[in-house]
């Protein structure tokens, strides 16, 4: 557990959600809890953070570096599609501020165990919960070959969607296909060498596709999203970090029709990104858009 995730853009996140002395807030995306110890500094002497994480070893790692709060610090293993559930248990109706970070952490990126890599080699996993059955093994030996068009298509936005689709296929029928290298490989023969991008490796929209449908991500977003407004106090902030246009659209989308709607304000018509100083800092940081809209 000695892998740390650096939390993204915290000055921005804690400047938008405006934390103050013992107030609630929920950390929806835990981690390994960098988010939620300036939360926590912020709201002392009594402030809570309710953290909610899926993943196990992140957990571990929250707990460790969040010990010192005590009953400050309320974590829960379960997905954030949960949280009404979750402040319920806890007899809280309402909070001042949500913070959802849909970055993947160090903790599953640099475990080549989890799959969720292609810089080394590791079985093709992608579950940031463990407890869930389906791997993207599953999906790349299993699906249909339109489905996995469909997959690449839709998740991964893949200009190469349907020849890779195809390589996946007829690679299966010789042999399985088990791990991170194995997929990087077939990807990287199925599209032509001059037109593999310069600045990303050619997997990259392959392995963002199979990941987001292992874990349904952006179907979860969409229901933390329609829920998660109605657990905010009248002038309590969601702020939203995303990592790609999928997710970004959405939250764009839904934040304009909350304001129609008149249920919620943005407060950022735009989005914010990370300082010049922080990309150099976090290279990881450098896709991060930022969002925020307040409960009218």
């Amino acid at each position: 557990m000695e892998l740390q995730h650096v939390p993204v853009m915290v000055e921005e996140v804690m400047d938008l959600l405006r934390c103050g002395p013992n107030q609630i807030y929920v950390d929806a995306t835990l981690g390994g809890g960098g988010h939620a110890q300036e939360i926590l500094k912020q709201t002392g002497p009594e402030g809570i953070v309710i953290g909610i994480e899926w993943d196990e070893e992140a957990i571990h790692v929250a707990k460790e570096r969040l010990r010192s709060q005590g009953e400050r610090v309320k974590i829960f293993r379960e997905n954030f599609i949960h949280l009404p559930e979750v402040l319920e248990t806890l007899r809280i109706e309402r909070v001042d501020g949500i913070l959802l970070d849909l970055g993947l952490s160090s903790l599953q990126l640099e475990r080549e165990e989890r799959g969720f890599s292609f810089m080394g080699e590791g079985p093709l996993d992608m579950r940031m919960d463990q407890r869930g059955d389906c791997t993207a093994a599953d999906l790349a030996n299993h699906l249909s070959l339109l489905e996995l068009e469909k997959v690449l298509t839709e998740y991964g936005e893949d200009r190469w969607a349907r020849r890779i689709a195809r390589a996946i296929v007829s690679e299966r029928e010789r042999e399985p296909i088990q791990t991170t290298q194995a997929l990087r490989r077939v990807v990287h023969r199925a599209i032509p060498r001059r037109f593999h991008p310069r600045r990303i490796d050619p997997a990259t929209r392959t392995f963002q596709a199979l990941r987001i449908r292992v874990n349904d991500e952006l179907g979860n977003l969409q229901k933390i999203l329609e829920s998660g407004w109605k657990c905010l106090k009248r002038g309590g902030r969601m702020v939203v970090i995303s990592f790609h246009s999928l997710e970004d659209r959405m939250v764009k989308e839904t934040f304009r029709r909350w304001e129609r709607e008149g249920i919620m304000r943005m407060v950022t018509r735009r989005p914010l990104t990370p300082a010049e100083a922080e990309r150099k800092r976090n290279p990881r940081s450098r896709s991060a858009k930022l969002r925020c809209a307040e409960r009218a």
